[in-house]
């Protein structure tokens, strides 16, 4: 069977889409769509484009940017207008990323008549998850068993060559795609905002992603490692139809403001322009290698190298009498509390039991040789032995009730995490 996807690619839609946050330096660019081509010029001089310095790599004023992209996903209303632009997501629903061509003629012609890599990611906007990235990422993978937080829609998709998903990242997928003709990958993420948010009483704030395009040429030995260009945009993720939902109420939200109060905000535009930035950092890319098909083996992906060094930040606090009839009263219906709890931060470096157990001691002041066994409270109230495993999937900043329990074979204590 052939897949065919017939784009409506009006000069209305695209112009909608990239009147937005965007690099001041593109001039003149355009793209063959449909029957003519559109121009850039005009919109460029509009004042809602700023070049946002802290994101681009150096000397990106006289830099050649063959290739943009366009996420066919509105952007929200509720964006001032000097912050960078939101989009929202339906977990699991497929949507667009056009892949562009914008060289004028004779511009990087090395690149005419060939194929270029693209490395798709879902990562984090924030800083502090992106040092526990790894982390976080292992700590998704084991509570979705099977999961992938990353899928390219294949029989949506026109123009792709060649895509690949390596089952031991699952935020990261990559294809081959001709300039000259026409590409449109079609993307799945299937993580939630909420998913990477302390859990406390309901109704958190999900955190922002971002979704990274890297492309590379090949180089002389037929290798993709000359890096091209770099993109992204920034995106939150909800359950299904919760995307719709929350764009509606922004958009009622901006209703009720003030005319004077809508002048400092983005409108909404149908699509979003990826914006450029740099090559995703630490990644060494080696030989695309001809493979069987999707999901083929792993040999030809991105391996990471150098990575930080990974710092995990746990709260505790030890259990008193107090605490345990505080904790009854709550439980019992009964709100009423003058108990201030304090919690103490540990920050793990290594991410070992063994650290664990040094830094807990060395929080109270005790002998590591006194504490016997670290568990943690599982379901049910069973008591689960800490691994090196166990600590690399605890969430960071997640929080701890210390008990303690007298060891039966020596005149040490047992660690319980509540």
């Amino acid at each position: 069977m052939a897949w065919a996807l017939k784009l409506p690619l009006t000069d209305e839609v695209i112009e909608s889409g990239l009147v937005q946050d965007f690099d001041a330096s593109l001039s003149g660019i355009g793209q063959e769509l449909g029957a003519g081509a559109y121009s850039m010029s005009d919109v460029l001089a509009l004042p809602i484009f700023k070049q946002e310095e802290s994101n681009l790599p150096p000397d990106s004023e006289n830099k050649i940017l063959p290739f943009q992209y366009v996420l066919c996903a509105a952007t929200s209303p509720a964006i001032k207008l000097h912050d960078e632009t939101l989009t929202y997501l339906n977990q699991g629903q497929s949507y667009e990323i056009r892949m562009l061509d914008n060289r004028k003629l004779g511009e990087l012609p090395e690149i005419t008549g060939k194929m270029v890599k693209s490395i798709i990611r879902v990562v984090f906007h924030d800083r502090r998850l992106q040092y526990t990235e790894h982390q976080q990422l292992e700590g998704w993978r084991w509570n979705r068993p099977g999961d992938r937080i990353l899928d390219l829609d294949i029989p949506m998709s026109v123009g792709m060559v060649d895509p690949r998903a390596n089952p031991t990242q699952l935020n990261t997928v990559e294809f081959l795609w001709d300039p000259s003709k026409r590409t449109s990958v079609f993307i799945q993420v299937h993580c939630i905002s909420t998913e990477f948010t302390m859990r406390k009483h309901g109704g958190e704030k999900g955190v922002p992603f971002r979704i990274q395009i890297d492309t590379f040429k090949e180089n002389d030995g037929e290798e993709y490692t000359e890096h091209q260009h770099s993109a992204s945009c920034q995106v939150k993720v909800f359950k299904p139809k919760g995307a719709d939902r929350k764009q509606k109420t922004d958009r009622e939200k901006m209703e009720k403001r003030a005319p004077q109060e809508k002048e400092k905000y983005q409108p909404s535009y149908e699509t979003t322009i990826l914006t450029e930035c740099s090559p995703w950092p630490e990644v060494t890319y080696v030989n695309n290698s001809p493979s069987p098909g999707f999901n083929s083996t792993h040999n030809s992906f991105p391996v990471a190298e150098g990575v930080v060094r990974p710092r995990l930040t746990v709260y505790v606090c030890q259990e008193s009498q107090q605490a345990r009839e505080q904790q009854q009263k709550h439980e019992n219906g009964d709100t009423a509390s003058s108990t201030f709890f304090v919690y103490h931060a540990i920050y793990l470096e290594d991410l070992t039991a063994v650290e664990l157990t040094e830094k807990i001691a060395q929080l109270f002041n005790i002998s590591p040789r006194q504490i016997s066994q670290i568990f943690k409270q599982g379901p049910t109230g069973i008591h689960v032995l800490v691994s090196d495993e166990m600590i690399q999937n605890f969430q960071d900043e997640v929080c701890f009730v210390l008990d303690t329990m007298k060891a039966e074979t020596n005149d040490g204590y047992h660690i319980i995490l509540k």
